[in-house]
Formats: C-alpha cells, structure tokens, sequence
C-alpha cells in the first residue's frame, strides 16, 4: 500500500528532486537548506523530500539499510507468509472440523 504522497508525485519528479538535492547540497548550508528549498520549489513537504534523499543514498550505498528492491522484497515476503498463515489456520479447522464428524459418525461392524 502507498500512501497519498507517492501516489502524487511520478517517479520522475521524485528522481529529479533528489537529483537536485544531491547536485545543489554544497551551495546551502546544509543538506537540510537544500531539501527545503527545492521541496518548495516542486510542492512537495520537505520531510518528504528528505525520505526520498534518505532512500536514494541507501539504494547507492551511501547509508546504511534496506534498499528500495531489499524493501519491496520484504513487503513480498510478509504477506506470502500472512497468506500462508491464513491457509494453515483455515486448514486446522477443516482438519478439526473432520476430525470430529469422523468421530460423531455411527461405527460401522
């Protein structure tokens, strides 16, 4: 699930902006000016603006964490394993279910 932010935004502009970010950082007094600055000049928060920085020095190894395809990757694989409980939760009670109509059904000689 993305949130309203992403959805708003293309992944060129997302690109782009930190693209700027990283290209202008050295002609503000901090990566933070920068951020604001150029947040405000595509409309965007600048707490978003800083996600998507943080995001791209991981994705470049440049800080330490979990990519973009590392994050998608585990997104994938929580919900396989949300699924799968949901399947083994449903097959107990099936299995239980049986378990007793076996045991309630008249012996057979």
């Amino acid at each position: 699930m993305t949130s309203k932010t992403t959805n708003r935004f293309s992944a060129e502009v997302r690109e782009r902006a930190v693209r700027m970010v990283l290209e202008h950082q050295s002609d503000h007094a901090s990566q933070w000016a920068a951020i604001g600055s150029i947040a405000a000049k595509i409309g965007c928060t600048a707490e978003t603006l800083r996600n998507w920085v943080r995001q791209a020095e991981r994705d470049q190894g440049l800080r330490p964490g979990p990519s973009s395809e590392e994050r998608d990757r585990i997104k994938a694989l929580e919900r396989e394993v949300r699924e799968l409980r949901q399947a083994n939760e449903i097959l107990r009670k099936a299995s239980a279910y049986f378990a007793q109509a076996e045991l309630d059904r008249p012996f057979k000689r």
